[in-house]
């Protein structure tokens, strides 16, 4: 028998992965390149401004782009925390852009460059178009995409490394730019390998990268921060207080979950357009009157604190993307300059109107003159419960107009009031289909038993508040089921401009209720039961919920 002896197989090189195998640390590259270009554009821009952040200003230009259905969803389901959420969606669509782009590049170079050169040049576009932007806004961006170019090309460089002998040796003698250059064409190398250890390399050195200038970007921002100086700033005390509150006119602490009568600062809704809070240092800020003023002026924020006619005053603030029931209320007590005799001695003209009120991000706010000059209590406000206006209420100056929902009344950061007319400009709501001015709807909202609750049968409270500013809320009822509507005890009133809390004890059997509310104003308006959504003039209907008593 013989033996038959096998020919040695030929020597050959290495195998060259598939690109299946690469794909997944080109994405990661794409990845890395992205965090690179964010770190560096964070870094550019605590040298320039908040608002030439990329991300900020690409989210600033979503909010305004965005059709107002989507916002009334965002707000309907985010609430105050709506900004967080476009930042995190921005944050998440970049990062899948980026991985595909990583994944293209592979094999095709001038893809990827031209996918970031585009997101850096979209950003630089945003930032100087925004309302408050400048040329110098673009270079967070345009810088940004030049660092994420050069961290994509050298990640993706180990990816389609060349054998030994070909191409330019892969040594750290190399220069950069020729490195670069030899890695644009590197998509179309056959015979290339794969040198996983460069590659995670170079990936740690970008994620160093990345983390260093977007986290020394984040520390060099606060240099904007004027938290310090709203510490330090000393309100004068109201030349007219507020009026001393009756006893027993907060039932809160007497009954669970209900509302109390004052929003803590930290509890206040927050809805505005800014992604990020405008900081005012109060020795630099300028109020400028401008259009039909017989005494057009500048003045600051000294002028307005000095002019011994500051009032303190208890007012309830509503959004008008308030939902039927929702949580976007709340009642401070305000200190500021009275508006309407703060127009009057400037000689606001009887033509007017409108003021055109602006924020120092370009926000504008249109509010009926009219209701500025005889609304009693509508002010320039600079304290809210006991201290300076927190910055993300609009430290140090903003307007309230009580009765009118804040986006035709109460603009944030104000910098300026141009006295105009309707006919003449339209507001940013305006301009989006809003109406041109908002009074407040009646409302009535059950804070407990909380909806769908289950709770043990017997006696318990139903509780809530209601408002109806400027006009006031003489009483509410409730209806369990279908049965008749009963009166609910109301606490003492304090001002109409302030909302109500109200209670009804009631003896609860074991079974399901479906409880409703309802309130009347004090010249008498029964809340209607006819549904509608906030767009464009705020939400009407009954609050109603399912409980069930166990």
């Amino acid at each position: 028998m013989t033996t038959t002896e096998r020919a040695p197989a030929p020597a050959v090189g290495p195998r060259t992965p598939p690109n299946g195998g690469r794909r997944p640390l080109a994405a990661l590259a794409g990845l890395l390149a992205a965090a690179v270009a964010l770190g560096v554009g964070e870094l550019v821009a605590a040298l320039i401004g908040p608002q030439s952040s990329p991300v900020v200003a690409v989210g600033d230009t979503v909010i305004t782009l965005t059709p107002e259905p989507v916002k009334q969803f965002a707000i309907a389901t985010f609430g105050d925390k709506d900004k967080v959420a476009l930042v995190v969606g921005t944050l998440v669509l970049v990062a899948v852009a980026a991985a595909v782009l990583g994944v293209v590049a592979l094999r095709r170079r001038w893809v990827g460059v031209a996918g970031i050169a585009l997101f850096g040049v979209l950003g630089a576009l945003a930032a100087v178009t925004g309302p408050a932007g400048g040329p110098l806004d673009a270079l967070p961006s345009l810088a940004g995409a030049g660092a994420g170019v050069v961290a994509l090309l050298l990640l993706l460089e180990p990816l389609t490394a060349l054998p030994p002998g070909r191409g330019v040796p892969a040594d750290d003698g190399v220069p950069l730019l020729v490195r670069l250059r030899d890695a644009l064409g590197a998509g179309d190398r056959k015979g290339a390998g794969l040198d996983r250890r460069r590659f995670f390399l170079a990936g740690g050195a970008a994620l160093g990268a990345a983390v260093v200038t977007g986290g020394g970007g984040r520390l060099l921002l606060r240099r904007f921060d004027v938290g310090g100086a709203r510490s330090d700033l000393v309100l004068p005390a109201p030349a007219s207080p507020a009026a001393p509150l009756p006893a027993g006119a907060d039932l809160a602490p007497g009954v669970d979950g209900l509302t109390p009568l004052f929003t803590a600062n930290r509890d206040f809704y927050r809805v505005d357009t800014a992604i990020t809070v405008p900081q005012l240092r109060p020795a630099d800020h300028r109020l400028t009157l401008t259009g039909m003023f017989d005494a057009p002026r500048t003045l600051t924020l000294d002028d307005l604190l000095g002019r011994g006619d500051l009032i303190e005053r208890d007012i309830t603030l509503t959004c008008v993307s308030n939902e039927v029931g929702g949580g976007l209320a709340g009642t401070a007590r305000w200190l500021g300059v009275p508006l309407g005799p703060f127009l009057r001695e400037h000689g606001v003209w009887p033509q007017s109107d409108q003021l055109l009120c602006r924020s120092s991000d370009g926000m504008t706010i249109g509010a009926p003159t009219r209701s500025a000059l005889q609304v009693e209590d509508a002010m320039l406000a600079v304290g809210m419960n006991g201290e300076p206006l927190p910055v993300e209420h609009g430290f140090p100056l903003r307007m309230l107009v009580p009765g009118l929902y804040g986006y035709v009344s109460a603009c944030k950061w104000l910098v300026g009031i141009e006295a105009t007319t309707f006919d003449a400009v339209d507001a940013y709501w305006v301009q989006r289909d809003w109406a041109a001015e908002g009074p407040i709807r009646v409302a009535a909202r059950i804070d407990t038993p909380a909806p769908l609750r289950r709770f043990p049968a017997g006696r318990r409270a139903i509780a809530g508040v209601a408002w109806a500013q400027t006009r006031g809320i003489a009483a509410v009822e409730v209806r369990v089921e279908d049965g008749d509507w009963l009166p609910a005890q109301l606490s003492p009133e304090v001002d109409a401009d302030l909302w109500r809390q109200w209670m009804l004890p009631y003896d609860f059997a074991p079974g399901s209720y479906q409880l409703t509310v309802r309130a009347t104003t004090a010249d008498g308006e029964v809340q209607t039961a006819e549904r509608a959504s906030p767009f464009p003039s705020g939400a009407t209907g009954l609050h109603s919920i399912l409980v069930t008593a166990t």
